[in-house]
């Protein structure tokens, strides 16, 4: 197939969108599929040009306020249309659109190319984390004008499939999110590690993922005092001063990836996860890979991912006595946080990405079928595509 993906966000910068869009390119790249990315340029204009087999086209962008590293696409629709004409894909996927989806969503149906739009972040209510709840039914209207023109919506989780339908989406089906099962693994855990972070042998408690207000990281000060634990910060974002105020008594080790991140994973007694917007929620099911029990806010993705009192516990939004408690019961009894591991990682053995990536690839094949698209113009190499 020849395959379009316009992504609000991407390389350089890493993200829970990026990381399914590279996992999506190897699987498309092993296929032998033409797949091109249409993406924000980079603040050091010096991106790679070709991602996992990818053309990646660059648009201009500027970096949103207070996230120098996050870059939101500038311009109209007839660019975006223009690129496509052009290229004359067969579908076009739209990874978590907002700015540059939007564009693209009406660019595509212009053009009569069918589209695949992936809901993954739940933008419209940051606006009140953000202190700007004004701006909530705004950003609702445009979340709903992009799935409505989509040929078909995908979205992570149960809670976000019932978010868009109670909004009038239709066609929407469920496209969950796979797990690298041999890079998290409980084989990775590193007692050198593990002393470097906690040298007096705590419970490490670990929390990871982006250092933002959205994420709500905060709320990890009411562990504060729990005996024989230690917690540990992975990652980096704008909050990170303000957090290291709050949580003085937690290790911070910056952004991790790679091998790295797997073996910190592997490293923990415990993750932690306070958010309340995920739609899914990716580092709970790497931590379960990694056989890591998980407490987690009851609401969005990781009301699928955690089952309650078998592979973790989940807490009532905002009740961080709640989280408190069972966090201590977790790091409190061996016996029973062992258990707990065990069944969280037996339950994401069977979501691998290549297993993920080939339902994708069915969506791909469903709407092109719906929406035949425009004329197939030659490849590159000037053979029909």
């Amino acid at each position: 197939m020849r395959i379009a993906i316009v992504a609000e966000s991407f390389l350089p910068l890493m993200n829970g969108v990026t990381h399914s869009i590279l996992r999506v390119l190897d699987h498309l790249q092993e296929r032998g599929d033409d797949v091109m990315v249409i993406a924000p340029s980079a603040h050091d204009g010096e991106a790679a040009v070709h991602v996992n087999g990818a053309e990646v086209h660059r648009l201009p962008a500027v970096p949103l306020a207070g996230y120098t590293n996050v870059r939101v696409a500038v311009g109209g629709v007839y660019r975006v249309k223009r690129i496509l004409a052009e290229y004359a894909p067969d579908v076009v996927h739209l990874a978590s659109p907002f700015v540059l989806g939007w564009r693209a969503a009406q660019a595509a149906a212009q053009l009569d190319i069918p589209t695949v739009a992936v809901y993954q972040t739940e933008v419209p209510s940051y606006a009140a984390r953000y202190g700007v709840p004004f701006l909530e039914n705004w950003a609702w209207n445009r979340v709903e004008n992009i799935h409505l023109l989509a040929t078909r919506t995908l979205v992570p989780s149960t809670f976000a499939l019932n978010q868009l339908r109670g909004r009038g989406i239709p066609r929407v089906r469920m496209w969950r999110r796979g797990v690298d099962t041999a890079r998290f693994s409980p084989e990775k855990r590193d007692g050198g590690w593990r002393a470097s972070v906690a040298p007096n042998g705590e419970r490490i408690i670990g929390y990871v993922g982006r250092l933002a207000v959205e994420k709500q990281v905060e709320d990890l000060a009411a562990l504060s005092g729990l005996p024989n634990t230690r917690l540990v910060i992975v990652g980096d974002g704008p909050q990170r001063t303000a957090l290291e105020t709050v949580l003085p008594g937690a290790v911070f080790t910056g952004f991790l990836g790679g091998e790295e991140l797997a073996r910190a994973v592997a490293s923990f007694d415990l993750f932690v996860h306070p958010g309340e917007f995920e739609t899914f929620c990716q580092t709970i099911q790497e931590a379960m890979a990694s056989a890591v029990p998980v407490v987690a806010t009851g609401r969005g993705g990781p009301l699928d991912l955690v089952e309650n009192s078998r592979t973790g516990w989940l807490y009532e939004p905002g009740d961080l006595a709640a989280m408190r408690a069972r966090v201590q019961d977790l790091v409190g009894d061996d016996a029973k946080r062992r258990a707990f591991a065990a069944a969280a990682h037996a339950s994401v053995q069977d979501r691998t990405w290549p297993a993920l990536c080939a339902e994708l690839a069915q969506h791909y094949r469903d709407v092109t079928a719906t929406v035949p698209g425009p004329p197939r113009k030659a490849s590159k190499a000037g053979a029909p595509s």
